[in-house]
């Protein structure tokens, strides 16, 4: 044990490091014991040895002592050496940070300052863009479903004969616009006239409804004509609700997509985009929950309010006044971005960085379908996208006249969407990290049919509440509510896990799958996606709705035609999904070698 010892002062000279000692001691202990036990086994030899052996005992034990010395010697300088390894382990290297506070690592992780003077304004504009997104989207269903002379069955009408004229207006208009205004007037010009109609229509048309509206010549109309046109009718009824629901849904399409990311992409750098968009979606989610608990509070103030007061009318303007007042903010921001981050160094740096970029190629109508005939894959990738926007629509149609049937009078309507807004938000947050756990977990494959099933489960379970009619009573009665009230809650459970399953698996599968493409195949697909596939999925439920409407004189009578050709389109949706996910994966196989 003697040279372990005198080893240890020089190999452990810190404080911290006599710590080892008593590990450097177990480490010679082996070595001490064998030397003790040869020794002793030595002595006893030579004692019973006798006079005329003892001396080759001796030296046999010698001998056997210098080998065992040698040993030692060997094992300390091993010792030694896992000392001087084990002291390189715990002593620090001089480069190594030293260890941080929390409060140290809480201040790392906030921006820079002059990326939090992006941040914080951005971020605060596009909550308020989506505070707003939310009020109108459910304000636009109830003011167009409980109109008078109206019922869901005008939302598929209004897609295609007022939404679909209206976006084509809006593109004439803001391109020529934009060729005569500089970026900061065109956004304010187009701000501008949503939230003066959005206030106007809350204190002045809504108001005066019963002036504007053609209430006697439709009335002659719907006396004249089948049953089938009362829709059309209803749209040209109320046709300020219909404007209404124009502008309302030109929002999350313009103000969002086209005004608000079009700015946070030039003003952002990728480094930054990477790191604080998705704190962007997060904050989407939360505007939703916020926005859909407002609408509920100022819905459910019916209760407060004196007689002959109209409820409706008084949260709508509520509602309004609040879309103004954020549109407002939004404004603010984007002032405040114009000026203190906007520079003109950037602006030249952005205009160089732009130039350079080649420019994604456009097709017509003619070239998009020839090329999705030419290419498999992106036929199934547009599969996809064409039967997702059809089965929501077929569904979320036929709910919306359940729900009317539930909650006739507007502000219950208007509270129940308000809670429906906050339970989506919710459950987006939690199925976005599902949707992360089955794409690692499962693959692409797996993840791209969830969606379709989905909206399979409770699309059937919806069809089959509401064709029960009243068999289900007895069995329903047991859960304490009715059939109708049954089904409003199964179809919101459907909307509201469809479009969860959207936004944390459709999407991002979608987006995927043109990873393994080429660029040509990227921007050829993507176009030929963009001007069929979309477009087709958003109308293509409404014309088969307006077939069956005009066919059978109702959407009731409609409801097992819906179910049936739901139940086709996913059939298809999931076959597409399933030749795409070999053709992914096979393309994938050629990226990696």
């Amino acid at each position: 044990l003697q040279p372990a010892m005198a080893t240890a002062p020089t190999l452990l000279p810190s404080s911290r490091q006599r710590l080892l000692f008593p590990m450097l001691l177990l480490l010679g202990l082996p070595t001490t014991m064998g030397w003790a036990r040869l020794t002793s086994s030595a002595f006893a030899s030579q004692a019973r040895l006798g006079p005329s052996i003892r001396a080759t005992a001796v030296k046999s034990a010698a001998a056997t002592r210098c080998e065992r010395w040698e040993q030692c010697n060997a094992n300390n300088a091993f010792v030694r050496a896992r000392v001087v390894a084990m002291e390189a382990v715990i002593e620090p290297s001089p480069d190594d940070p030293a260890p941080q506070s929390l409060s140290a690592r809480i201040r790392a992780a906030i921006p820079p300052k002059d990326e939090l003077k992006k941040l914080v304004p951005l971020g605060l504009m596009f909550f308020c863009i989506l505070f707003n997104y939310t009020i109108l989207r459910d304000t636009k269903d109830v003011l167009v479903v409980t109109a008078p002379g109206s019922s869901a069955e005008v939302i598929p009408f209004l897609k295609t004969y007022v939404n679909l004229p209206g976006a084509t207006f809006f593109v004439l208009a803001y391109s020529a616009l934009a060729n005569r205004l500089g970026r900061e007037a065109l956004f304010y010009s187009v701000l501008t006239p949503f939230l003066g109609f959005f206030g106007a229509f809350a204190w002045i048309i809504y108001p005066l409804r019963d002036f504007v509206h053609p209430n006697a010549f439709c009335d002659m109309l719907a006396a004249s004509l089948p049953l089938g046109f009362a829709a059309p009718i209803g749209v040209l009824r109320n046709w300020t609700y219909s404007l209404f629901y124009l502008l309302a849904n030109m929002w999350g399409s313009v103000v969002v997509s086209l005004m608000f990311w079009g700015f946070a992409n030039e003003i952002t750098t990728v480094t930054e985009a990477k790191k604080y968009y998705p704190l962007f979606g997060m904050g989407a989610n939360v505007a939703l929950v916020f926005s859909g608990q407002f609408v509920r509070y100022v819905s459910q103030l019916k209760g407060s309010l004196p007689a002959g007061v109209d409820p409706w009318g008084v949260a709508l303007k509520l509602l309004m006044t609040a879309v103004v007042a954020s549109g407002g903010v939004i404004a603010a921001c984007y002032r405040y971005l114009t000026v203190e981050v906007v520079s003109k160094s950037d602006l030249s740096e952005k205009s160089a960085q732009g130039a350079k970029k080649k420019k994604k190629p456009s097709m017509s109508l003619g070239e998009s379908a020839k090329y999705l005939a030419s290419s498999p894959y992106i036929r199934n990738l547009a599969a996809l996208v064409i039967a997702y926007g059809m089965s929501i629509n077929l569904v979320e149609v036929t709910w919306k006249a359940k729900l009317k049937e539930q909650f006739p009078d507007p502000s219950a309507y208007s509270a129940f969407m308000g809670q429906f807004s906050s339970v989506t938000g919710v459950t987006t947050l939690a199925m976005m990290f599902f949707g992360r756990f089955a794409l690692r977990k499962w693959g692409w494959g797996v993840a791209a049919q969830i969606t379709p099933a989905v909206l399979l489960a409770t699309g059937a379970a919806f069809f089959a509440l509401t064709l029960s009619g009243t068999a289900l009573s007895p069995l329903v009665a047991l859960l304490g509510t009715t059939p109708l009230m049954l089904a409003v809650l199964v179809g919101a459970a459907q909307n509201i896990v469809s479009k969860a399953a959207k936004y944390s698996l459709f999407d991002p599968c979608k987006e995927m799958a043109f990873i393994p493409l080429d660029q040509e195949q990227k921007t050829k697909g993507k176009a030929a996606i963009d001007v069929i596939g979309a477009p087709l999925g958003k109308s293509g439920g409404s014309l088969i709705q307006q077939v069956l409407i005009f066919s059978l004189g109702s959407l009731a009578a409609s409801t097992p035609y819906l179910a049936a050709i739901l139940t086709a389109i996913i059939a298809v949706w999931i076959f597409a999904a399933r030749g795409l996910a070999k053709q992914f994966d096979e393309k994938m196989k050629d990226v990696q070698t």
